[in-house]
């Protein structure tokens, strides 16, 4: 397969969540975070006898280092698609929450299982939200830090989590006070673009594993985004990157704003909640990061109204994407915030907190604003803020509740995930020994058989069917 040559508008896109875990009792730690994973994926374990596999959905669900239950959606080639897939997740990791709270209780535990989308705990440590975009062999990694990196450093104004940042002693913040930030993620990236993952954390991994026909396909793989509540903030985040990636693809005339200094930005941006942070640039010129915001989303305005929608996610949905992004860069000139505060999550949290500090006269450092953010990303339903807001119509939704239900039990059909599901679902159902990733389909016994699925957008395969067929 050759690469090709133009923009990918039909792009296969993926995002990897990882989430924070607890067991408490009355607010105090009932368990550690390796002994209430070890119950979360005990029926896991049980069905499968491993702590990584693929759900029947296509998707991957596994216990990453440091006892973070993750997973990370099946390929989905349409924004929709992604944030149903994306949503399922939780409906999963929250069933499985509900077993480890019965197994508990029926050892005589007491506790409760906290599950949270969020990406830094309260010692520090961040765990991540990470994306992942097919985009073709021909692009020149050149152009990433040239057109890209640019909108990535300020894309948190965007998307950002929000949080309250009190800096912790020894950080590079101690002694400054505590602050409402854009981003979790801000202050948790070392590098612009790497090869590296953990060691360095850059915004943009480069590490060559398209999971694809290598010599059509890269994977880009973006590490500093922001774990999301709220589904329409997901659109935006992915929906304005995908358009982005396009105009790079399609060489579509972008201003070089090339950065001098991305992680100095990065962080500068995130703590100025006007938009205003100056970013200074290679050819020494400074301009802020809400100007920077607007030329990428005037061009991307300019590309969408002559682009080629025959598949993936249509001109009408990107429309969607780029109304919100043009409301949130008219807050942040105006101040007003409220035309998104429904929609972005560092919007929503922002009017949460303020409502509920001018209510008991609190200020940022009160234990009751730290209770309040850590809990809008708590997952599981009744307990999570977020899910109250949204179910009093204060959070909008940006996909049908029914694709939800959908997406936790069927692979997306358009892409390679369909023939991920079929394979799984027969061998599940035939009791055959099988071994799944990616792009390889095998079945062990009696005779090894295996398929090798290249093509990401290829839903229908005559060799898979051949092997589906042979588990009979």
């Amino acid at each position: 397969m050759e690469a090709p040559q133009g923009p990918l508008t039909r792009r296969i896109t993926g995002i990897e969540t990882e989430y924070g875990i607890t067991c408490t009792v009355d607010g105090s730690q009932r368990l550690s975070p390796d002994d209430i994973a070890r119950y979360l994926f005990r029926p896991v374990i049980e069905e499968f006898g491993s702590t990584n596999i693929f759900t029947n959905n296509a998707a991957r669900l596994y216990l990453d280092v440091g006892s973070h239950p993750e997973y990370a959606t099946a390929e989905c080639d349409s924004l929709s698609q992604l944030i149903a897939h994306d949503r399922a997740g939780d409906v999963m990791l929250n069933r499985l929450a509900e077993q480890a709270e019965e197994s508990l209780a029926n050892e005589g535990i007491a506790g409760k299982v906290y599950l949270f989308r969020n990406n830094v705990d309260s010692v520090g440590n961040s765990y991540g939200c990470h994306e992942n975009y097919l985009i073709s062999r021909a692009t020149s990694l050149k152009k990433f830090g040239v057109s890209l990196l640019p909108f990535m450093v300020t894309r948190q104004l965007l998307c950002g989590a929000g949080m309250v940042n009190k800096p912790l002693p020894g950080s590079l913040y101690d002694g400054q006070p505590t602050s409402y930030t854009f981003a979790q993620r801000a202050d948790h990236v070392w590098e612009g673009v790497s090869s590296a993952t953990t060691r360095s954390r850059p915004i943009i991994n480069t590490r060559d594993e398209p999971h694809a026909d290598s010599n059509a396909f890269r994977r880009m793989h973006v590490i500093v985004g922001d774990s999301n509540m709220s589904e329409c903030t997901t659109a935006l985040k992915v929906g304005s990157t995908h358009l982005v990636l396009e105009m790079m693809e399609a060489n579509w005339p972008l201003p070089d704003l090339e950065v001098a200094n991305e992680i100095k930005s990065i962080r500068a941006v995130a703590r100025d909640l006007t938009g205003g942070a100056e970013v200074v640039l290679r050819d020494d010129r400074t301009m802020s990061a809400l100007d920077i915001q607007r030329i990428y989303f005037d061009a991307a305005t300019e590309y969408v109204a002559q682009r080629n929608d025959d598949s993936g996610t249509s001109n009408a949905e990107m429309r969607r994407v780029l109304d919100l992004w043009g409301r949130v860069i008219s807050a942040l000139e105006t101040g007003d915030l409220s035309g998104i505060d429904t929609e972005v999550d560092w919007a929503i949290k922002k009017k949460l907190l303020d409502g509920f500090m001018r209510r008991g006269n609190f200020d940022l450092d009160h234990p009751r604003i730290a209770q309040l953010d850590l809990s809008y990303h708590d997952i599981r339903p009744g307990r999570g803020i977020f899910q109250v807001l949204e179910a009093k119509g204060l959070a909008q939704r940006w996909v049908d509740p029914v694709a939800v239900a959908e997406a936790e039990h069927t692979a997306p059909q358009t892409t390679r995930a369909a023939l991920r599901g079929q394979f799984l679902q027969a061998a599940r159902s035939a009791g055959a020994d099988i071994t799944v990733d990616w792009t390889h389909l095998k079945v062990n016994r009696p005779e090894p058989r295996m398929v090798v699925c290249e093509d990401p957008f290829q839903s229908e395969n005559a060799a898979v069917a051949e092997l589906i067929a042979s588990m009979g």
